[in-house]
């Protein structure tokens, strides 16, 4: 009888044991992470207005050396920067030593030199802020002050993930010409009293030049990655074919994220959150041609995915690309994070938070405010279908614990 109790005894007490492990700790360590999810939040928005000032109160004084420091492999900056304004107040002052046509690619761009060595790349402004561009998701050219703008929406999530922008006016005669090379110089030209240049890539045609008002051309500049940091080009499982009548995979079999999950990257590590990442920061700008992405080389999926190039956004505030959510609806996964830091932004706030974080760039306003608002409802509609993967498979399949420690040295 004794030895009954005694097993019944033992048992009583294993069941205590699970539920203190399941019920207790983990919720502990839950709640511990919310918090902690909560305090970044509002570390970000105590952090959002940024002053362009050339003081720099740091042991390195050159601004290029602070922002190449920066860098790992799961970040492009740290959450603290103070030394953010003054890296990208010499972005936009400082003077330029060389000018060449951009690198590879289908969008007009120019590579500039400026003092100190450092490379960054110039996007022309073609639109005016209220311009709509009407067609497919992906139509039109680049928009300089939507590379601005993404920048910004990527330190509101959180991610970090996107290189340095800010906008720029820039002399054409005076700033550029001079200091042109001849392939980029062979492509100006003046178009009634304003100076204008066509550079060279796969779309640029003599007769679609970038024209400045005058001689003064707004346009946006994006800080070089460090070339100790070589980049590495990978085909978006996602990817849309830009073929008439020809579906990509995704597009008409609802199991293939079933398939994804089994090729590398993204049958382990972090490689296939990115990609939800991605997907919801795409849809609120409202990208739809993220046909390839970059990540570092030789990273065995462990890389962020970088947010680069992301001009063929904020076109059509009226156009909601449910597509783009594709990876989010067909995987029904997304990382705690990011879950919590989308509902911090409901009600109005991603709006806010995103309108204070541009007002000091120099081309401010950056968007109209029915881009402004087109956010906040794209982010009901990402909360939406998290909600519907939830109820279908439940929130302990859906919402990953996915945090990595980021050291900066």
């Amino acid at each position: 009888m004794k030895l009954k109790q005694r097993v019944v005894l033992l048992a009583i007490l294993l069941v205590i044991f699970i539920f203190t492990k399941v019920f207790l700790i983990d919720n502990l360590d839950t709640s511990a992470a919310n918090r902690e999810d909560q305090r970044a939040f509002h570390r970000m928005m105590a952090s959002l207005h940024i002053e362009l000032d050339p003081r720099l109160d740091h042991t390195l004084q050159s601004p290029w050396e602070i922002a190449a420091q920066w860098v790992v492999p799961r970040e492009v900056y740290p959450e603290e920067t103070p030394e953010l304004g003054a890296v990208m107040h010499a972005m936009t002052t400082k003077k330029i030593i060389k000018a060449d046509v951009g690198y590879k690619g289908t969008q007009l761009k120019a590579l500039l030199i400026l003092e100190g060595g450092q490379k960054v790349v110039f996007k022309p402004k073609r639109y005016a802020r209220d311009y709509v561009v009407e067609g497919e998701p992906y139509a039109g050219y680049d928009r300089h002050n939507a590379e601005v703008a993404a920048f910004h929406l990527d330190r509101i999530l959180g991610f970090r993930r996107a290189p340095l922008v800010v906008g720029r006016f820039v002399n054409l005669r005076t700033e550029i010409k001079p200091v042109a090379t001849e392939q980029l110089l062979g492509t100006f030209m003046t178009v009634g009293n304003n100076t204008c240049f066509y550079g060279k890539c796969y779309y640029c045609r003599e007769t679609e030049p970038a024209c400045a008002d005058g001689d003064i051309m707004e346009g946006s500049v994006t800080l070089w990655l460090p070339d100790v940091w070589p980049l590495q080009k990978h085909r978006h499982p996602w990817g849309r074919t830009y073929r008439e009548g020809k579906l990509a995979r995704w597009e008409y079999d609802e199991s293939y994220c079933d398939a994804v999950k089994k090729t590398s990257p993204y049958d382990s590590g972090p490689r296939l959150l990115d990609i939800i990442d991605t997907a919801i920061f795409d849809y609120l700008i409202g990208n739809a041609d993220r046909h390839h992405y970059e990540s570092f080389q030789d990273d065995e999926g462990a890389s962020m995915l970088i947010l680069l190039d992301n001009a063929k956004s904020f076109g059509n505030p009226a156009l909601d690309e449910r597509s783009i959510l594709a990876p989010l609806y067909q995987c029904c996964i997304i990382r705690v994070s990011t879950w919590n830091r989308l509902n911090y932004l409901k009600n109005g706030v991603l709006k806010s938070a995103l309108k204070t974080a541009m007002s000091h760039d120099p081309i401010s306003p950056v968007l109209s405010d029915p881009h402004l608002d087109a956010l906040d409802q794209r982010l009901l509609s990402i909360l939406a279908t998290v909600k519907q993967c939830t109820d279908q498979f439940g929130p302990d399949v859906v919402l990953v614990e996915d945090r990595m420690t980021l050291s900066h040295l």
